[in-house]
């Protein structure tokens, strides 16, 4: 596996270009998320310089920019909330430490090449999942877009407080809250090519609060340093230990998905094929050292990496530019920022929450499928009013069981068994004229397709005619796997038509299922060469098995077609 990311100097100027445009949107959005999450505008801004640079240097996408993201910004303000309830003291070092962790997690996950499963997970599942964590972003907003300060509770206390903060609006602030939502919703489509809605707001919204307002009492940003930060020191609490590492499992698992899932749109964008593994280990280093230097988690984030291939990045460069724009920026321009309203970035922030939610699928979901519609509606009030785990496990859970029913049933109908020639099992002259010959005595007990766990009750279901007949033969041929759970079921028929003196015959099994079959059958005296390739034969050996006088047949136990 390469260290570093790809990175060459034969599109400098795309790389470059990218770069750039890619930091004049992370500088609102980092600006916006790091207020957001409770850390400070600071976190923000060291969030998307460090998590981006790390992540585009040794991650496994070219194009990928990373930087705080609105999914991870929900999960990072629940941290930093729980956290500094429980320890006013070290709450926020803790935060940060959680931060580590969570790229920790996922440096395990990029080293034990778990990259291909994250994101394994019904479109329902991950469509209420995101549709959630908008919502509570918007839900989030509804304090700051007011003019006041978040209620303690998270979502749930802010919806409790909402007559209280209708009661007390700040009327010049809420103006410029909206404002910046007008000016992103509405902003014509030839000027965001020219410049992004997200800044022009930004720059709009604080200029009006010191043309219009001059003399109200305005919640700014404040001066934000312009030197390093300083080193946090991991910090954990005994007491809090637990709620530490489900909280870094949690950013962790999020980090990897949202990454992951940006990283199939940049390569469906450039026509590549990323290194999801080492993209983990990337995203797992950018937030570690981001944690370690006071900075909120980021992941692989949409907008971003979209702007910057269209505007012409192609290789890691462009990210590795895009975090040394704003690297300059943070160091000579932080006083400036100090005017900026949390007004104004509650209006980025609420409209970044209304994208996040899948409003198409919201509206269709229904007419694709019931029980989809059923599976996407919980999953979004789970992570609502509930927890982010308990959302996506129950989510996975409920939804793998309905599509494990569904396969098991349509997997069930090629579980057939006959005595007779007839269209249910496709058979050849020689292969009907031998059934036929067995007068019903013979039973033809085919399985077709992969054999899952849920298949198990149509085999149980149907060695109940064993006790009719005189001979079995399994066929097996078309059968390329064979469960844990089908084979303790075919084990069962098996043995039942042994117990009962019936002959048995094995067909077409593979060898991984004829090692696990002889496995299984050690104890039931089922010999070596009652297992077969070719079926005419097996039903031949069977016939004369059972009808050892007949004149017309002759005894061909020693066939070349056995194995």
């Amino acid at each position: 596996m390469q260290l570093v990311n790809k990175i060459h100097f034969r599109n400098i100027r795309g790389d470059m270009f990218g770069g750039l445009t890619a930091a004049v949107i992370a500088l609102p959005m980092a600006l916006t998320f790091g207020v957001a999450s409770g850390a400070g505008a600071a976190s923000g801004l060291w969030g998307a310089v460090l998590v981006g640079f790390f992540a585009s240097l040794f991650g496994g996408t070219a194009t990928l920019i990373s930087e705080p993201t609105g999914p991870m910004t929900v999960v990072m303000t629940a941290v930093i909330a729980n956290l500094s309830a429980a320890d006013p003291d070290n709450g926020m070092a803790m935060a940060f430490t959680v931060v580590m962790m969570a790229g920790v997690f996922q440096i395990l996950f990029g080293t034990l090449r778990l990259g291909k499963y994250v994101t394994m997970m019904p479109y329902t599942v991950i469509s209420g999942f995101m549709s959630g964590i908008g919502i509570i972003l918007v839900i989030l907003q509804f304090a700051p877009f007011l003019g006041q300060a978040s209620p303690k509770g998270g979502v749930i206390g802010t919806l409790q407080a909402i007559p209280e903060l209708l009661g007390n609006i700040q009327p010049a602030e809420t103006v410029l809250a909206a404002t910046a939502v007008a000016i992103i919703w509405f902003l014509p489509a030839k000027v965001k090519r020219i410049v992004p809605p997200q800044l022009l707001a930004l720059i709009a919204g604080t200029v009006l609060s010191l043309v219009l307002f001059p003399d109200v009492d305005i919640r700014r940003i404040g001066e934000i340093p312009t030197s390093f930060p300083e080193m946090q020191q991991p910090t954990f609490s005994f007491d809090q230990i637990q709620l530490m590492f489900v909280d870094a499992a949690v950013l962790g698992m999020l980090g990897c998905i949202d990454a992951l899932l940006t990283s199939t749109i940049a390569d469906s964008l450039t026509r590549t094929e990323h290194d999801s593994n080492k993209e983990l280990i990337g995203q797992g280093l950018g937030n570690l050292i981001s944690g370690l230097f006071g900075g909120i988690a980021g992941a692989g984030a949409t907008m971003g990496t979209v702007v910057n291939i269209q505007a012409g990045g192609r290789t890691a460069l462009s990210g590795l530019t895009r975090a040394g724009v704003l690297l300059v920026v943070v160091l000579g321009a932080g006083k400036l920022a100090g005017t900026i309203p949390l007004a104004v970035l509650a209006g980025i922030a609420l409209k970044v929450g209304i994208d996040i939610i899948d409003w198409n699928f919201l509206k269709r979901a229904h007419k694709v499928s019931i029980k989809g519609a059923v599976i996407m509606y919980g999953v979004i009030a789970l992570t609502v009013l509930v927890d982010l785990i308990a959302a996506v496990g129950i989510g996975v859970f409920i939804a793998n069981i309905l599509t494990i029913d569904r396969m098991s049933s349509l997997q069930a109908r090629s579980v057939k068994v006959i005595t007779d020639s007839d269209d249910s099992i496709q058979l050849d002259p020689n292969e009907k004229r031998w059934l036929d010959e067995g007068n019903g005595r013979i039973l033809l007990f085919q399985l077709s397709g992969p054999m899952i766990f849920g298949v198990a009750k149509a085999i149980s279901r149907q060695h109940n005619a064993i006790g009719d007949c005189d001979a079995i033969v399994f066929d097996l041929q078309n059968v390329p796997y064979l469960g844990v759970t089908a084979s303790l079921a075919l084990e069962n028929a098996i043995k039942e038509a042994v117990e009962k003196e019936r002959q048995v015959f094995i067909v077409g099994a593979n060898e991984q299922t004829k090692r696990r079959l002889k496995k299984l059958l050690a104890d039931s005296f089922l010999p070596e060469n009652r297992f077969y390739m070719d079926r005419a034969q097996a039903l031949q050996d069977s016939v004369e098995a059972i009808f050892p006088q007949s004149p017309d047949l002759s005894l061909n136990l020693d066939s070349p077609a056995k194995i």
